[in-house]
């Protein structure tokens, strides 16, 4: 299978490379003539669709071979490899045995893709899929044609083999005829993706490393630039081994917990997370909210919950406070000017989704209300839009729903901070008055602030945790509803 895709692959390169470029016309097969209304996307489907810049109308185009006509995994991909016309569709290669099936693959040549190749083995059939991850803005740009990081070889055991760029780098080099197998070496590493480099040492060098070891006799080049990864540890990380034996159960993961369980990995890759915490009193905002949650009921046919007000103090904040609502690109830092909040909700099998609710800092309290609850109930009747999932500049998460009193979430990649609120409760605390302090019964509640201490300090995350501690215990207890 290797040899049949490396010769289809210099076929292709020669006859493009000498054959005129005619504008040929052709239909797209993966494109319906008729938008399939109201059908039901993945979450795997709708991350795809935003990574790739597909529009909720666009999505509605792309032909559907699941079940009910949803659009698969599969689907999307070469409905965007067919748009953008970068891919190499390969015959089916009849094996000398059936072993197993050979599904038609494709060669992305195109210099913004990454391959990776990931086998995919199930009971009914055992198909090499090719996963297209697109690299977006300039801190994954690449400025040369990228060289395939990872090499095709069959697995013969039974179980999947993921293979990466360190078990490459350890085998000896290739000649020159052959497809390249590692990484270009003089593609600067802070262009690359960080997530998809192996954590194999603490720097990389700009240059080409040497394949082999100097000599005693060669003399050393200068030091050349070198880039450092503090996150990134200084040996391999390997996961030990886990015993299944006695009375367990062994439950596969999903797709979207699979895709859970990686970001989650990244970020804590990627950013250093620091945690601060406030402890901030809410009394006036339990009283208020038990005052008039009939009267919102009666007339909005919602319930008022405590997360449009945390939501609201945070839009409040992030506008005193605007290097809290950014981004890191590299060496740059891009503040975002639109305030879009993302809530996390919890969703009956057990997963996670963050919708978001754009420009919150625009809304009033009615309107932040109406917004929470419509994405807290389609959230979890899995009826979100690509565009409710997009766009978000800061995340909160109201843990205290659950019964937690306090917390450290992990940020949402490429944000930079985001922000727990714990159980409110009744606490006995001191209360200042014009005659002296005396104690009273205050209803209390935790704030946990994680943030990236590459750009955000203590005493930014410090201070910003507190302002909206501030906002809240600050709240008017004679405000009016409507």
């Amino acid at each position: 299978v290797v040899e049949k895709i490396e010769q289809e692959i210099n076929t292709f390169v020669n006859t493009t490379a000498s054959t005129p470029v005619q504008k040929v016309e052709t239909s797209n097969p993966f494109r319906l003539k008729a938008p399939a209304a109201g059908r039901f996307y993945s979450p795997l489907v709708l991350t795809i669709a935003r990574e790739e810049s597909i529009s909720m109308a666009d999505l509605e185009f792309i032909a559907g071979t699941g079940g009910d006509n949803r659009v698969t995994k599969k689907d999307i991909l070469n409905y965007i490899a067919f748009m953008q016309g970068k891919l190499v569709d390969l015959p089916v290669v009849e094996q000398p045995e059936p072993v197993a099936e050979t599904r038609t693959n494709h060669i992305d040549l195109e210099k913004h893709y990454v391959n990776k190749v990931e086998e995919i083995q199930t009971e009914e059939d055992k198909t090499l899929s090719i996963t297209l991850e697109k690299t977006t803005g300039n801190l994954f740009s690449l400025d040369k044609p990228y060289a395939p990081k990872y090499k095709y070889e069959e697995n013969t055991s039974d179980e999947p083999q993921e293979i990466t760029a360190t078990d490459i780098e350890s085998k000896p080099a290739e000649p020159e005829n052959k497809l390249p197998e590692t990484v270009i070496a003089d593609i600067k590493t802070s262009e690359v993706e960080p997530v998809e480099m192996e954590a194999t040492a603490v720097k990389t060098e700009t240059e080409e490393p040497e394949i082999e070891e100097n000599t005693p006799e060669e003399t050393p080049e200068p030091e050349k630039e070198t880039q450092y990864f503090a996150s990134e540890p200084t040996e391999p990380v390997t996961m030990p081994a886990v015993s299944v034996n006695g009375n367990v159960e062994i439950i596969e993961m999903d797709r979207m917990r699979k895709m859970i369980a990686q970001r989650m990995v990244d970020s804590k890759r990627i950013a250093p997370h620091v945690t601060s915490f406030v402890e901030a009193d809410v009394t006036n905002i339990v009283f208020w909210r038990n005052r008039v949650k009939q009267q919102f009921k009666e007339r909005e046919n919602e319930a008022i919950t405590f997360t449009p007000i945390f939501i609201e103090a945070i839009a409040k904040a992030l506008k005193d406070y605007p290097m809290v609502n950014s981004s890191v690109d590299g060496d740059r830092i891009i503040v975002k000017k639109d305030i879009n909040i993302g809530m996390a909700v919890a969703l009956p099998n057990g997963n996670l989704i963050v919708p978001v609710i754009h420009n919150a800092d625009q809304l009033n309290l009615v309107g932040i209300t109406k917004k929470v609850n419509d994405l807290a109930r389609r959230a979890r009747e899995n009826k979100l839009k690509l565009e409710d999932l997009e766009g978000g500049t800061y995340t909160m998460s109201n843990i205290g729903s659950f019964g937690n009193v306090m917390g450290t979430p992990i940020i949402m990649q490429p944000q930079v901070a985001i922000m727990s609120f714990g159980a409110v409760q009744k606490k006995p605390a001191v209360i200042e008055t014009p005659f002296g302090d005396t104690l009273g019964i205050r209803q209390m509640l935790f704030l946990s602030h994680a943030y990236d201490h590459r750009i955000i300090d203590g005493a930014l995350g410090g201070m910003f945790v507190r302002r909206v501690a501030d906002y809240l215990e600050g709240f008017d207890v004679n405000r009016k509803v409507f």
